[in-house]
């Protein structure tokens, strides 16, 4: 018979995921240029079912309304200006969104609220309809709710507490989006224990085997 853990992995194992980590524009230093926002400017996606990975997208965008990077951006994101120049439209990037969109079924995870909010302001700025239909999760949110965290714990910090450095490179948009699919798996199997303990009955504790075995 199933137990109470192996349901509650198994529902979550059903779900089609979309994790998603985006990097944006920044402005140099305290001052912002007139009317400055963030723009995504690199997408990392990984798309999984049944705990099994079954798409990533990982792309350059290109910036719009401040196409040329700061100091500050390039050397915090190790991104250049060819990069971003040899990158995707916001449009285009919009329709592999739409793409990979599992639909209303589909449950979009990030690590913080800023991925969201940025991709519908960007969408909005650009008259372009969001292109996720599913439940949004901000995991760092989840993750600071479940250990009781007073403050939201980084990306990095948290594969290290999980005893992993994460996947690849530091805000490498889809090694960061890998990491966070590592990190929600175990995430939901610890959580899943917790909200639903397996009750252990006296029969996993005693082997009673050698008391039929003498009886014959």
């Amino acid at each position: 018979m199933e137990n109470r853990r192996e349901s509650g992995v198994r529902l979550m194992e059903q779900k089609t995921l979309l994790v998603v980590d985006f990097e944006f524009t920044m402005p140099d230093g305290k001052y912002h240029p007139q009317n400055f926002f963030p723009e995504i400017i690199e997408a990392g996606v990984v798309k999984a079912s049944n705990e099994t990975i079954i798409d990533t997208f990982s792309s350059y965008v290109k910036p719009k309304k401040f196409p040329k990077l700061t100091k500050r951006c390039k050397s915090f994101l190790g991104i250049t200006q060819q990069d971003v120049e040899s990158g995707i439209s916001f449009e285009a990037f919009i329709e592999k969104l739409v793409s990979l969109d599992g639909g209303e079924d589909c449950e979009i995870i990030t690590w913080g609220n800023m991925d969201m909010k940025v991709l519908k302001q960007n969408c909005m700025l650009n008259h372009i309809g969001f292109p996720f239909k599913g439940n949004q999760r901000d995991l760092a949110f989840e993750y600071k709710t479940f250990f009781g965290d007073r403050t939201l714990t980084g990306l990095r910090k948290a594969a290290k507490e999980y005893g992993s450095e994460g996947a690849g490179k530091h805000h490498k948009a889809l090694d960061d989006a890998m990491t966070t699919y590592q990190l929600f798996t175990l995430f939901e199997k610890d959580r899943s224990y917790v909200e639903n303990p397996q009750t252990t009955k006296i029969g996993e504790l005693i082997d009673f085997s050698h008391f039929f075995d003498s009886a014959d």
